[in-house]
């Protein structure tokens, strides 16, 4: 199966259970820059349920700007605070210890463009899920697909819209809060480990 997909901040797990099961993935490159999407957001299991974290882009006067044109506003540490944040949802899972030195570098280094950020995520999360990312951009957009040959996931970029549920596991706060589904990778990885990728394997996920 090959699929269209948007390169997201810490995808959630609804975009890396199609990944995981793809043949081949086409990250869109092409497209226009829309707020509150999982473009530049992801929603993690905090102690007190789910939190949004948002990276903060530079606004610019265009109606219409490209995502990979869109450049990441750093006048503040917005990198020190999800770290934090992340600590204080994780510092307990099982797995936070063992890929906190990878993860790391990634918020002490101030990109300027949100791609590439979020390719940096998206290489992070592969190799700690040992799995292969081949994948092609695209070179022009198309609102609509008229190819059979490609299944087209890029609604799944709305996070607000992408309703997908999954088979639950443990998460730190459950007793608290109850199991959370498709929230980022980052929850599957921090509590399941070398077992995240059987799971994404084993998830059944139909775009609405």
């Amino acid at each position: 199966m090959n699929l269209l997909l948007h390169p997201s901040y810490f995808p959630s797990i609804s975009h890396c259970v199609v990944m995981a099961q793809s043949e081949r993935i086409v990250f869109e490159m092409e497209d226009n820059f829309q707020k509150q999407t999982n473009r530049n957001r992801t929603y993690i299991y905090s102690p007190n349920g789910i939190q949004l974290l948002n990276i903060p882009v530079k606004h610019s006067k265009e109606t219409h700007q490209k995502t990979k044109e869109i450049r990441i506003e750093n006048d503040f540490n917005w990198q020190k605070q999800h770290f934090k944040s992340l600590e204080a949802a994780y510092r307990t899972s099982p797995f936070f210890e063992f890929f906190e030195d990878e993860i790391r570098p990634i918020f002490e280094k101030k990109h300027q463009f949100l791609m590439d950020l979020n390719f940096e995520t998206l290489e992070f999360v592969t190799k700690c899920l040992r799995m292969k990312l081949d994948y092609e951009t695209t070179v022009e957009y198309f609102h609509e697909l008229d190819s059979t040959a490609i299944l087209d996931f890029r609604a799944l970029v709305d996070g607000k819209k992408d309703q997908s549920q999954f088979e639950s596991y443990t998460q730190v706060f459950d007793d608290k809060h109850g199991f959370l589904s498709n929230l980022s990778v980052l929850d599957l990885l921090f509590n399941e480990g070398k077992y995240a990728l059987d799971y994404l394997k084993s998830q059944k996920l139909e775009l609405k």
